[in-house]
Order: C-alpha cells, then structure tokens, then sequence
C-alpha cells in the first residue's frame, strides 16, 4: 500500500495534463523512477503499474501502458504522456 500515494501522485498529473491538453484517450504515460523508500520499503515499479491499472479505470488512462524506467537518485520524474487522440 505504500505505492499506492505516489500512483495517486502519478494519475492525478496525467489526468490534468488529459484534461488540459483535450486527450479522451491517454495511451502510454513514461516515467523515470528512482530509488525511493516509503514506509520502509522501497517502490517497486510492478506496484505501481498494478496500482494504476487498478486506480486509473472509468478515466481516460484506464487503457494507458505505463512505461517505468529506473534511474539514480530517490526521486520520480513524469517524462512523457502519450495519446491516441
């Protein structure tokens, strides 16, 4: 459960960026993902994806590919969303 704030975090910034941009359908979103500990334990981008599935139905990134890339450091960085409209 300590991954499901920052998929919040995550789906929160493409649904308004969807919204601002007029995307009805977001097809992939990419991101960037460091190192980070929450509650003691570090997140894991398979949480993240199973989690966004999971939050992101009913919206327009309901069918959306998250695409996670690791990198260095302890942070995250939304690097690209892509739509098919």
């Amino acid at each position: 459960m300590h991954d499901l704030h920052l998929t919040q975090q995550i789906l929160k910034t493409v649904l308004e960026y969807a919204e601002k941009n007029g995307f009805k359908n977001v097809k992939k979103v990419e991101i960037e993902l460091g190192s980070i500990l929450e509650h003691g334990e570090y997140i894991l981008p398979e949480n993240l994806i199973y989690n966004f599935k999971l939050l992101s139905k009913n919206t327009p990134a309901q069918n959306a590919e998250l695409d996670i890339k690791k990198i260095a450091g302890d942070s995250w960085k939304l690097v690209a969303i892509d739509s098919d409209d």
